[in-house]
């Protein structure tokens, strides 16, 4: 079933079934020792995955809070979805195959630092860079404080931000080296066509989170940088 799309592999692993340890059982059986519904695992597995397209969203016409909101709510499921789920299919990873064999070992020692340095980058641009744009916001709608806001104002520059963010971008560079762009070899174990499918889906999906806030977030918080410090000086010069 897997074997067939393995996007089946993480509705499975949601219902506590990890696809590897039950290669020889059918689905009712896994169900019956699971203590789960069939009918209900069925019905997970027949509904089509939503797949994110950011044309579905009209972000660009979204206001800066909103856009954020979104951005945040991206992070939490990368950090509480996807990635734990990628960990444990690295996890239960046994190549048992000589094309192999070492990319599984190097993935299993890239994946954790790679996760760590993602998380910490997820979480800092939560902590400074977005509570500076919100900050901005609200100076906009002449709710600041003034030397607060001047001393943000002197410790960011969005413009500089905005270019070493494209620069950090290709965050899976490294995972793309040890898997040789996700190359698979006509006899591929199928713990390894699913490890590739869901790094290459992960992969998309952070394109277009990048895309998000590169073409659409920075911009428009730039211009609101500069609403507020042309009427933040402007209001110095009258006092």
């Amino acid at each position: 079933m897997v074997d067939q799309d393995n996007v089946q592999a993480h509705v499975l692993f949601y219902f506590g079934i990890k696809f590897y340890e039950f290669s020889e059982q059918t689905l009712e059986q896994v169900c019956l020792e699971k203590g789960l519904s069939v009918d209900l695992v069925v019905r997970e597995l027949e509904s089509p995955e939503s797949i994110f397209d950011e044309s579905e969203l009209p972000l660009i016409s979204y206001p800066v809070d909103l856009i954020i909101e979104y951005l945040k709510h991206t992070h939490y499921l990368f950090v509480k979805h996807k990635l734990p789920y990628i960990g444990q299919l690295l996890q239960g990873f046994r190549a048992n195959h000589p094309d192999y064999n070492t990319i599984e070992k190097d993935l299993k020692t890239l994946f954790p630092l790679f996760l760590e340095d993602f998380i910490h980058h997820i979480y800092e641009e939560e902590d400074s860079l977005f509570k500076y744009i919100r900050m901005l916001e609200r100076a906009a709608r002449g709710q600041y404080n003034p030397s607060r806001l001047y001393e943000l104002m002197e410790k960011y520059s969005l413009q500089k931000c905005a270019l070493e963010h494209v620069a950090h971008d290709d965050e899976m560079e490294g995972i793309r080296k040890i898997t040789k762009d996700y190359h698979l070899t006509a006899d591929a174990p199928l713990h390894v066509k699913v490890i590739y499918s869901e790094l290459i889906q992960f992969e998309k999906t952070l394109k277009v989170h990048a895309r998000i806030e590169n073409e659409i977030l920075f911009p428009k918080a730039m211009a609101l940088e500069n609403e507020v410090k042309k009427k933040f000086f402007e209001k110095a010069k009258l006092n």
